[in-house]
């Protein structure tokens, strides 16, 4: 019987990128920064090369030495292992809810050692906070329609957008409800 080959969700991610076209590490990187991948992914940029060599040894990837302009740079490409690999680890990750943790849940466990006055600041530079991941959200749209990406997509920034828009709300009936109470 074959062993089955697990990839981590940052590997998913690099190897998503692989499936689109080979490219070189820093490559990678460019695109994560372009498609502002880090909000929702755990990947990086020190770890780009790191993920490259786990996934060349599980033969997942594997890499061609070109020399450009005189440098010499190493091009990755997906196998077909890794193909079929990715096309079950996105039904995996469609399929099922994963649970997020939030250091916010924490801090609103422990809220009780925090005065009346330091609470609301907190919750108004958090809704702050989330505010300015909204607008690079709206950013990020804007690139994606600019450079006509695939519907799905736009859908990652959109489910996000929601999200933040209900947490920002929760957050906002929450402060003043908060204000409001003596206890």
């Amino acid at each position: 019987m074959d062993k089955k080959i697990e990839i981590s969700n940052v590997e998913s991610a690099v190897l998503g990128l692989l499936l689109e076209k080979p490219m070189y590490g820093y490559e990678i990187e460019k695109i994560i920064e372009e498609r502002k991948m880090r909000q929702w992914t755990e990947i990086a940029f020190s770890s780009i090369y790191y993920v490259l060599k786990k996934l060349e040894e599980k033969q997942i990837v594997e890499s061609e030495t070109e020399n450009k302009c005189g440098r010499a740079r190493k091009i990755y490409f997906a196998t077909d292992l890794g193909k079929n690999i990715m096309r079950e680890k996105v039904k995996e990750l469609i399929s099922n809810y994963e649970k997020t943790i939030s250091g916010f849940d924490l801090g609103m466990s422990n809220l009780d050692i925090l005065s009346k006055e330091e609470a609301v600041e907190c919750f108004e530079n958090y809704i702050k906070s989330v505010e300015h991941v909204i607008n690079r959200i709206y950013e990020v749209n804007s690139t994606v329609k600019k450079y006509n990406r695939p519907d799905h997509v736009l859908a990652l920034s959109n489910r996000l957008l929601a999200h933040l828009n209900t947490e920002k709300e929760f957050i906002q009936e929450f402060k003043e409800k908060f204000k409001e109470n003596e206890n």
